[in-house]
């Protein structure tokens, strides 16, 4: 299945239907009187989050969504059908946008959360609705209201534990697909990766989600390379694992060309718990790894100790890193959990 993760849409709702005008004829009845019903409510269009999709693609080939119009007003005071409600399916995390880009609509984040986005008209009173003392045979009758029209942009952000950052080439992919059944393309040049992954890693009864995204690289926050269009769907993500090639001369320039990156992408990416790795370890000698892992620990700021170091070719050092990982998920699920009770809690 391909991979879209923005799309633009146009959505209206259905019009009311008209009301009727229309006077009781019936046998020994002289004066009848009005008898239109109104008309028919337009349907609705609907988001709706749903479980199973992990693309937009599906709003590639479908870009309007309109409700059905609702049925006119009949004689004998019968009203107009309902017109039909359209129900968009989006993935769990999708964001809706207003035309802007800038406006948020709502943030469809749970399975089965739903949102009318453009409502329906209201249908128009018949004539039997005009009816009065002094005028006892009205022909005056409302057309059905206009309904809610407007384009709209989907937005979608996986919804992850954790993310993977780092330049093209740094071994994001070969990670994934060691410590989860994800089957990502792995290949030696840069930009293998050209649409984010997501793989869940097992512990036990435990799991968590890992989302891996393309490199970034010096200006992809002016667009430069794939851009930093893809860094949405790490915002979400309580730790990001930056990797770093330890086969690089530039140890030290990697990892902060990066890390300026997430900070020109704004959203609190920079401010997100972050996991130094030096990678691909098993490619240089025994009496270099301490020596880069020092470079790298000078470069994030943090204690030697607190830098990973890792192979996912020979799989060396995965555990060490996936079990601090799982800590960290847990800690953040649980204060995601203390967040919820405490809104639920109303004195």
């Amino acid at each position: 299945m391909k991979f879209l993760d923005e799309a633009k849409v146009y959505i209206k709702g259905g019009d009311g239907g008209d009301g009727a005008v229309s006077f009781r004829r019936e046998k020994y009845v002289e004066f009848g009187g009005p008898d239109g019903g109104d008309g028919g409510r337009g349907g609705d269009v609907i988001i709706e989050c749903v479980n199973g999709l992990n693309t937009l693609i599906d709003f590639r080939y479908q870009q309007h969504f309109k409700g059905k119009r609702g049925i006119h007003g009949m004689g004998q005071n019968r009203t107009g059908h309902g017109g039909a409600a359209i129900t968009m399916r989006v993935p769990v995390g999708t964001q809706v946008l207003d035309d802007d880009k800038e406006t948020l609509i709502v943030d469809m984040l749970e399975e089965g959360q739903s949102f009318v986005l453009a409502r329906g008209g209201d249908g128009g009173r018949g004539n039997a609705r005009f009816k009065t003392p002094l005028n006892q045979a009205p022909r005056t009758f409302e057309k059905g209201w206009e309904s809610e029209e407007r384009w709209i942009w989907l937005r979608m952000k996986l919804i992850a534990d954790a993310g993977l950052v780092g330049l093209p080439n740094a071994g994001k992919s070969t990670f994934l697909s060691v410590v989860s059944r994800a089957n990502p393309k792995i290949a030696d040049y840069p930009f293998t990766t050209i649409h984010p992954n997501l793989g869940v890693v097992t512990k036990g009864h435990e799991q968590m989600v890992l989302a891996d995204i393309p490199g970034l690289i010096e200006g992809a926050s002016e667009g430069v390379g794939l851009g930093t269009r893809f860094l949405g769907h790490v915002e979400r993500c309580g730790a990001l694992i930056h990797l770093v090639d330890s086969t690089s001369e530039t140890i030290a320039a990697d990892y902060k060309t990066v890390r300026k990156e997430l900070e020109a992408y704004g959203g609190d990416l920079a401010d997100k718990l972050e996991l130094p790795v030096l990678n691909k370890c098993d490619a240089i000698p025994e009496d270099e790894i301490s020596k880069r892992r020092a470079k790298l620990a000078r470069a994030a700021g943090v204690k030697k100790s607190e830098v990973f170091v890792m192979s996912g070719v020979a799989r060396t050092g995965i555990k060490e890193l996936t079990d601090r990982l799982f800590e960290i998920v847990a800690e953040t699920r649980e204060e995601g959990k203390d967040e919820v009770e405490a809104e639920a809690y109303q004195p």
